[in-house]
């Protein structure tokens, strides 16, 4: 018998739907049981699976049943089974198939039993115990069943085994499109993204699940503009676009910057009117936030009907990450307020949206208040947070001090976190003790071998200086190259610092850097060259620092975009000094706003000033 088609017989029995209260299924169960049904095992069995499969929450109730059964079937078992493996103790599904394993009616496990325990085991830490499954199947025959095949590709990928994926899949003489959209999914997951690719292309059919596969595997793996490349060619090839689509997408925006293509992605849900759901919508914020519109984050956030504390989370960590430390403290109470229980995520927002406001006080209550209050331990990036709090106040030997108070081991994001204030507040005894501190946690964190050269050439220590180059070049390390990322009409162009040549603008590019040179000198512009020291081997340091990626970016954005619009980029590495200063300037001098995303914080330059207030 077909365990998908079982069709209800009894009319009592096709009553029961997702809607039917606990009460009604008891006079349900009554009418059954004065009507002799329940001593048919067939019937009993179907009304077993109807209160499992159409309403979970009555699972309990739904068991209960089946052991007033004289006897029980395995569609019953194996819907018990199904249900158990999609909820919340997929564990619970081996209970069942212990059960039909010791039948007294001699029932045998079937292709669908496997399936449905094969789900349940990737639901499990470390797969459970999936590979003593994979044996049952093949011990029974039906390791040829394309959904039981579909499913252990999809359990492997689960727990990591990409080889056991790549050996199951290469076994299949010729896999249908479940089997396919599995491995490119395994693929995906355990990051052999461009196998995925290549078996995607190769599939002549794909369905959506594949499509979302691929997109999602490209945003998790740092490649936004494939994913944003491939979701286009979805929308051309017609495959119908869902909420995980659109959360990859949104994803991808995110990591580019790209508000026009998020703003897109935006129109194109409300267009297919597609559900706002709490995922979608967090979504949404966290992609208007991270182009630095967070008005429209905002927009979104209070036009959502329902918001759970990832979602108010997600709103704080926008504003805090824009600077407006005020307002995501404004909101945090607002959170409290509806009932929202603050997680570890929220406090992170708490804690930046202190440091940004400069709130020494307040920050060091909340930290204590996550322990002592909602029962949180700390983890190292609220530790971080913590040092940045006192650094940026310019208590740096108290920022010092909790780092060596923390009771764990200190990370490298602390000690950068305390040299960057060391930077801002001239403080080089630290600082050296910071760069020196994040070498050795991080032997190949090229930026911490930078900063220290850094120090010592501001001290004119030479022989440090080259020390420093020597010990890189020992040890492997190189310098990543700066690059800047620029959206203009729908397109995201690329820019690395030194190279604006292989722009096809590259022309109109160096005379509009002529022109922003011209007019900053006119300004007062004086180029700072201490953060190029160490930097520069053979050219003059003003003109390196010319060519740093974002002021190449700034310049074609001056061509290309409309006075109105702002610029916005995003930087893989820290904004330097003198690009903050020159950006300033800028946007003074040609009237522009601009907008960096750098690897730390946002910075939004207005008339002269910069929403970090010069420290970042």
């Amino acid at each position: 018998m077909n365990f998908l088609r079982c069709a209800v017989k009894h009319p009592s029995i096709a009553l029961i739907d997702a809607a039917t209260t606990l009460r009604e299924l008891k006079q349900i169960h009554a009418q059954l049981m004065y009507g002799g049904v329940t001593a048919d095992a067939h019937l009993c069995g179907q009304f077993t699976a109807a209160v499992a499969l159409r309403n979970p929450v009555n699972l309990k109730y739904s068991v209960w049943v089946l052991d007033q059964c004289e006897a029980q079937t395995l569609f019953a078992l194996n819907s018990l089974i199904r249900v158990h493996s999609k909820g919340p103790t997929p564990h619970s599904s081996f209970h069942f198939y212990r059960r039909i394993l010791g039948s007294p009616d001699n029932l045998r496990p079937d292709n669908f039993t496997y399936n449905f325990l094969v789900r349940a085991s990737a639901a499990l830490p470390g797969g459970g115990p999936g590979p003593s499954v994979h044996c049952a199947v093949v011990k029974h025959g039906f390791e040829e069943d394309p959904h039981i095949q579909s499913g252990l590709i999809f359990m492997y990928a689960e727990i990591g085994c990409l080889g056991s994926c790549h050996r199951l899949f290469s076994g299949i003489a010729s896999p249908d499109v479940v089997c396919q959209t599995a491995m490119v999914s395994a693929c995906t997951r355990c990051g052999d993204i461009d196998f995925a690719k290549k078996l995607f292309d190769e599939m002549p059919e794909r369905d959506p699940i594949a499509w979302n596969a691929m997109i999602s595997g490209y945003t998790q793996r740092g490649k936004p503009r494939d994913a944003l490349e491939l979701f286009h060619l979805m929308q051309l090839e017609g495959v119908r676009v869902n909420e995980v689509s659109m959360v990859s997408v949104l994803s991808a925006c995110s990591h580019l910057g790209a508000l026009d293509q998020g703003r897109w992605a935006h129109a194109y849900i409300e267009r297919n009117r597609l559900k706002i759901t709490l995922t979608l919508g967090t979504a949404l914020i966290d992609m208007y936030a991270k182009c630095g519109d967070t008005r429209k984050a905002m927009d979104v956030f209070w036009g959502m009907k329902e918001r759970n504390v990832y979602t108010w989370s997600s709103a704080m960590n926008g504003l805090a990450m824009n600077g407006v430390g005020d307002e995501c403290l404004k909101l945090f109470s607002l959170m409290k307020e509806d009932g929202i229980v603050p997680n570890e995520v929220t406090f992170v927002s708490v804690l930046r949206a202190c440091s940004v406001a400069g709130l020494v006080s307040e920050g060091i209550k909340h930290f204590e208040d996550m322990k002592l209050v909602y029962g949180i331990e700390p983890q190292l990036e609220h530790y971080g947070c913590m040092v940045d709090l006192y650094g940026r106040a310019g208590r740096l030997t108290e920022a010092l001090d909790f780092i060596n108070k923390m009771p764990v081991e200190p990370h490298a994001a602390a000690w950068g976190a305390l040299l960057n204030a060391c930077k801002i507040h001239k403080n080089m005894e630290i600082g050296e003790l910071a760069s020196m501190k994040i070498v050795e946690i991080e032997a190949k964190n090229h930026g911490a071998y930078v900063q220290l050269s850094n120090i010592y050439a501001e001290n004119r220590n030479w022989d440090s200086v080259s020390y420093v180059r020597e010990m890189m070049k020992s040890r492997g390390v190189r310098k990543l190259p700066g690059c800047s990322v620029l959206e203009v009409d729908g397109g995201v162009h690329e820019f690395f610092a030194g190279d604006h040549r292989t722009h096809p603008m590259s022309k109109e590019i160096k005379v509009m850097l002529d022109e922003i040179s011209r007019r900053l000198k006119l300004a007062g512009y004086v180029a700072n060259t201490e953060p190029v020291l160490f930097d520069i081997e053979d050219e003059e340091k003003e003109d390196t620092l010319s060519l740093h990626s974002e002021k190449i970016a700034i310049a074609f954005g001056l061509i290309r975009l409309n006075e109105a619009v702002p610029i916005r980029i995003v930087k893989n590495l820290r904004v330097c000094w003198d690009c903050h200063q020159y950006t300033k300037m800028i946007s003074r001098a040609f009237n522009r706003e601009i907008i960096v995303r750098d690897r730390n914080r946002f910075h939004h330059f207005k008339d002269g000033e910069c929403s970090c207030r010069d420290y970042w």
